[in-house]
Order: structure tokens, then C-alpha cells, then sequence
């Protein structure tokens, strides 16, 4: 079960599932600290390092925390989860719901497929940035390991990604203690700092802020696009969410992650202040000299876990897409026998690696790589408070003047997070929105090309009850066993139950149609999973409801009935249409759409293995279908 389904967690389990969502959902926003400050005081803004400049960056740095990650986030987005599950997927299927009385227009969902697009471009560059910004920790430490910084960082990621199949949890159980110890040395270093240099504390008035873009300007405007990295975890928190629920992610955000980052984030400002010279490294700076190789190797394993939060929120998404129509059929696995919210999707793994890997020896350094850093990330958030607001009045029926109070000030915040990065475009901003284009052409290429096949399919359909009422005795020669249709739209005949019909002559004398309909909902409960309707002479249909975070196992399904459906799995056979792709020049879609949908069809995961159906069992009936 998933832990919406369950009570609260409290005590022992919700201190465990607190630990395990450290090491799973805070790694990203938890390694900003490593270059976030840096790159906010880059030269190259035209902001020169001075106390009052250090003071207002530190005041927009601790409000954006507040804003973003605790209030927008912590507070108002978790609230919109699906039995359990967020994202930005859940939030389209909330919009789609029937209960929201209402049908989403094809222009709101093609945002909402959009942001899930932008992820996946974020989730290419969540891991290079954040364990290259470590490893360049050596730079400093043991300068003559600096020319081999980027071979070591291509090493921790393959090691990194390699350890994807273990699963969410167990790989949860192992970072969580680590980033128990990485938040605590955060908070330290910085304290300490900050014992020597309380001024420092004046920029938790945010009228250092304000003064700051007064005094600055539009340098003050481009430093908001590196102040964003400080928030860049916020959306793969949200889409994690069904991993451990939103009690415990809350518990440890608040009593521990938001001190620790705002301690070290203050700390370091506090030595910039005293020592400008310390701009280059402040965070390595912050640890006395005996103890950088050690905090050198602390901060690599906390990268190593930073990217857990994107890469675990990719899969997520992945099964979610799949199970929604838009994208072909991917190997899932669930690592987790009592949570079934964990997933791991083996394509995605191995893209996201090697996608990592090549942006490390593109860019070559983690300023390179923050220049590309945060432009996908805050359209994803801008379009998650469009859509929070939709589902805010929609759905919830929140009253107009609340949204006109809560909405424009998060719409302000995300547009100007927007406006400073979209900067960074000619820099390598283009890489993720390029990536998040091309995931955007797949999605929606795939379902409408699935749209046009099925129509192509259904045309000539037969409705079942016609077709039952024709089956005379002596017809049709009825052969023993029970044979096993799959077909998408529940009470017509399938196309190639006529083709076998035509191509054998025969009927066997139970025959089972199943329609697996995924809903706008995570799960179904096990009651309303089937539904069986004994049509007539031999035929029964069955409906196989599932969740869009389910994978729907039919021999599963159809075994927990089998009294009703006199159905026994050993004798039984399984026919299954295996369509090829005739591109053509009737209506559709543009000359190469089509062909990305026949690559894209070619290479889906066959349906027997999908649908836990076993492969002896599987006939497979050919069928031509023009595009």
C-alpha cells in the first residue's frame, strides 16, 4: 500500500520514513550551498562583493526558502495530491477528474504535459551540476587532482545511476543517515561563522532585499537567476511525494533541512563579508584547513544523493505517462513489496546517465552547468501554480478573493525567478528546454498517433451483443478452452478475435474479453478492480480497472475470479493484436510524426509482459493499420 492509504504514520515509522525521504527528496536543495552564494556573486552580474550586496542576496536567498519550498510547496502544492501521489502528472489528472465538474482544454493540458516534459530536461542536469560542484572541491584541497575532476565526477554518476535498481527505499535507508550528517555540518559550519560575525543576521529583514534591487538594479535582476538554485529541488519534492507522504517530508524539511541550509547559507555570507577574497570558495572556506579533505568527501556523498530526488521524480513521472496514454510501454519495476509508489524504470536510468555524463564534459564545470541550470526548473514551477490555482477553484471550490490574495504574489515570485533565467538561454539555457521539446514531441506524438490507431481499428466495429446474437448453433465450430481477448474499448468485438475467426473458423467455448481502463486516479481499490459481464454463448466481458500508477496485471486480475469465470490459467491462451504501422499520406499527423510513432511503436514494451501475462500462453495475431 502506499502510504496514503494507510493511517498517519507516527512514532518509529514516521522518524524512519523521515530519515528515508532525506536521502530520496532533499539532496538537491540540500547541495545548493555548495554554489548557489558563489554564483550569486559572480563578477560577472555587475554587482561588486560588498557588505550591504552580501546582506541583500543573503535576504532574497532566506526568502525564497520561505516563500517557495515552505509556504508554496510544504504548505499549499502538497495539498493537491492524488491517494497520496503528486506531481505535476496528479495535478492534470485532478483537473481531468469528473469531480471537478469540468473538462480541461487541450491548451491547459498540453502545459501540464509540458512541465512533466521540463523535468525530465532538469533531471539531465540535477546530477552533473551537483556532484561536479563537489568533486571541484578538490580544486581547493588537493589541487593536483584538478585535471582529473571531470573523469571523477563521470565515475561517481555511472556508480550513482548503477545503484538505481536497488530501489527508492533501500537507496533511502543508505543517504538518509548521510544527510542527517550533511544537514548537522551544515548548520555548524555556519553557526560557528556566524558566532564571529552576528551582523550577518540583519538579512533576515527583507528590507536588505529591497534595497538590494534598488541599489543594483538589473545586475541585481540577473543575480535572481543564480539566487533560484537555492529552490531548484522544490518540484521533484512535490512529485516525490508519493514515496513517503507528506507528514514526514514536512518533518524533516522543517526540523532540520530549512535550519541547516539558512545556518550555512548566513555562514558563509558572514565570511564573505569579513575576507571578499573568500567569494571564490566560501563554502570550502568555511571548514578550518585539517577538515576540508573530510567535508571534501561528505559534500561528494551528498551530491551523490542530491540527485536522487529528480532521478527517483523521473520514474514517477515515466509510470505515470505510460499509464496515461502518453508514452509507449516502459519495463517498470516496483522495488518495493509494501510501497507500491516506488518504481524503477530501467530506460530512463540509463538516458539520464549517459545525458549527465555528456554534460559534464560539455560544459566542464559547475558555473558552466549553472548557466544552463534553472530555466526549465522555474517554467515547471510557474506552470504547477497555474494548475494548483485551477485545481484550487475547480476542484476545491476555494473562493475567488482567497486565490486573488494567495495566487499573484506566487505568479510575481515564479515570473521573476522566469525572467532572470530565461537569460541564461544563449548561455546553455537551451539544453533543457531543447530536451524538454523533444520529451514534449514524444508524449504528444504518442497519444495522438494511439488516438488515430484506435480509431483506424474501431472502424467497421462490431458491437458485441450483435455479434453474440448472431452466433447460431453450427455457425461456427466452438473448440475447447478458454481463449483470452484483449481490446481497449469494453463490449465490441475485437479486430482480431474476426481476423482469428476468419483465418481458423473457429470459437473457442469460453471466450474472455478484457478492457483495461486506466483511471485519473493513482489506484483502484481491489472491490471496484473488476467488473464481469456474462454476455452470452460462451462470451463474458470483463472490465480491468487500474490506477494510473499501476501496473495492471490481468492474469492476476482474471485468477482472483476464476469461480466466476471459469477460467484456469493452464488452460487458457492469451491472443494479443500486434499491429504494424502503415505510414501513409491519409489524414492524422505530419509526415514525421508518424514516423517518430512507428520508432516509438516498434520499440514499446510487448503488451504479454506488461500485462503479467505469461509468454508460453501468447498468440499473437497480426493486423495492418494505416496511419
Amino acid at each position: 500500500m502506499t502510504i496514503a492509504d494507510t493511517k498517519a504514520p507516527r512514532g518509529r515509522r514516521l522518524a524512519g520514513l523521515s530519515l528515508a525521504a532525506l536521502g530520496v527528496v532533499y539532496g538537491d536543495i540540500g547541495t545548493s550551498p555548495l554554489y548557489a552564494l558563489r554564483e550569486s556573486l559572480d563578477p560577472d552580474h555587475g554587482v561588486g562583493v560588498t557588505d550591504q550586496a552580501v546582506l541583500g542576496i543573503l535576504s532574497l536567498i532566506l526568502w525564497s526558502l520561505l516563500v517557495v519550498i515552505s509556504f508554496k510547496y510544504l504548505v499549499l502544492v502538497m495539498r493537491a495530491d492524488h491517494q497520496g501521489e503528486g506531481g505535476i502528472l496528479v495535478l492534470t489528472a485532478l483537473l481531468r477528474d469528473p469531480a471537478s465538474r469540468g473538462r480541461l482544454t487541450a491548451a491547459a493540458i498540453l502545459v501540464g504535459l509540458f512541465g512533466t516534459a521540463l523535468l525530465y530536461g532538469d533531471g539531465m542536469i540535477t546530477p552533473a551540476i551537483s556532484v561536479l560542484s563537489a568533486v571541484e572541491g578538490l580544486e581547493v584541497t588537493v589541487p593536483s587532482m584538478g585535471p582529473y575532476v571531470l573523469v571523477i565526477t563521470a565515475a561517481i554518476l555511472v556508480g550513482l545511476f548503477v545503484a538505481q535498481r536497488q530501489g527508492t527505499e533501500r537507496v533511502g535507508r543508505v543517504f538518509g543517515p548521510v544527510m542527517v550528517v550533511w544537514f548537522a555540518t551544515l548548520g555548524v559550519l555556519g553557526a560557528v561563522e556566524i558566532s564571529r560575525h552576528p551582523a550577518v543576521l540583519q538579512a533576515i529583514d527583507p528590507r536588505h532585499a529591497i534595497r538590494f534591487f534598488s541599489d543594483h538594479g538589473f545586475g541585481a535582476f540577473l543575480v535572481l537567476g543564480s539566487v533560484f538554485l537555492v529552490v531548484t529541488g522544490g518540484e521533484a519534492l512535490y512529485a516525490d511525494m508519493g514515496h513517503f507522504g507528506r507528514r514526514p517530508i514536512r518533518l524533516a524539511w522543517f526540523s532540520l533541512v530549512l535550519p541547516g541550509l539558512v545556518l550555512n547559507y548566513f555562514g558563509q555570507g558572514a565570511l564573505v563579508i569579513a575576507d571578499h577574497s573568500a567569494v571564490d570558495s566560501p563554502f570550502y572556506l568555511l571548514a578550518p584547513s585539517s577538515l576540508r579533505i573530510p567535508l571534501l568527501v561528505l559534500a561528494t556523498a551528498a551530491t551523490v544523493i542530491a540527485s536522487q530526488a529528480l532521478i527517483s521524480g523521473a520514474f514517477s513521472l515515466a509510470m505515470q505517462s505510460v499509464q496515461l496514454g502518453y508514452l509507449p510501454r516502459l519495463r517498470i519495476e516496483h522495488t518495493s513489496p509494501q510501497q507500491r509508489g516506488q518504481v524503477y524504470v530501467p530506460a530512463v536510468n540509463w538516458i539520464l546517465m549517459i545525458a549527465s555524463i555528456t554534460l559534464v564534459f560539455s560544459f566542464r564545470s559547475s558555473g558552466g552547468l549553472a548557466a544552463a541550470y534553472g530555466v526549465a526548473v522555474t517554467m515547471t514551477m510557474l506552470i504547477t501554480t497555474v494548475l494548483f490555482a485551477s485545481v484550487a477553484r475547480r476542484r476545491w471550490r476555494w473562493p475567488r478573493w482567497w486565490l486573488a490574495l494567495l495566487i499573484p504574489p506566487l505568479l510575481a515570485v515564479d515570473l521573476a525567478f522566469l525572467g532572470a533565467n530565461i537569460l541564461k538561454i544563449p548561455d546553455g539555457g537551451w539544453v533543457p528546454l531543447l530536451v524538454g521539446l523533444a520529451v514534449l514531441a514524444v508524449m504528444t506524438t504518442w497519444h495522438t498517433g494511439k488516438t488515430i490507431i484506435n480509431r483506424r481499428l474501431r472502424e467497421g466495429e462490431i458491437p458485441l451483443e450483435q455479434f453474440v446474437d448472431g452466433l447460431s448453433p453450427g455457425k461456427i465450430a466452438r473448440v475447447s478452452g478458454t481463449a483470452v481477448y484483449l481490446y481497449a474499448k469494453p463490449y465490441a468485438v475485437p479486430p482480431i478475435l474476426l481476423a482469428n475467426m476468419r483465418y481458423h473458423g473457429v470459437l473457442h467455448q469460453r471466450t474472455i474479453l478484457v478492457a483495461v481502463q486506466v483511471e485519473d486516479r493513482p489506484r483502484v481499490h481491489p472491490r471496484r478492480r473488476l467488473e464481469i459481464h456474462h454476455v452470452g454463448n460462451g462470451i463474458t466481458q470483463v472490465i480491468l480497472h487500474a490506477g494510473f500508477m499501476e501496473n495492471p496485471s490481468v492474469l492476476a486480475a482474471l485468477e482472483a475470479d476464476a469461480m466466476e469465470l471459469g477460467f484456469h490459467p493452464l488452460e487458457s491462451y492469451y491472443f494479443l493484436g500486434r499491429e504494424t504501422i502503415l505510414v501513409t499520406d491519409a489524414p492524422g499527423m505530419a509526415r514525421w510524426r508518424e514516423h517518430l510513432y512507428t520508432v516509438l511503436a516498434r520499440n514499446s514494451r510487448a503488451a504479454a509482459p506488461h500485462f503479467g501475462i505469461p509468454a508460453e500462453r501468447v498468440v499473437e495475431v497480426g493486423l495492418q493499420v494505416e496511419l
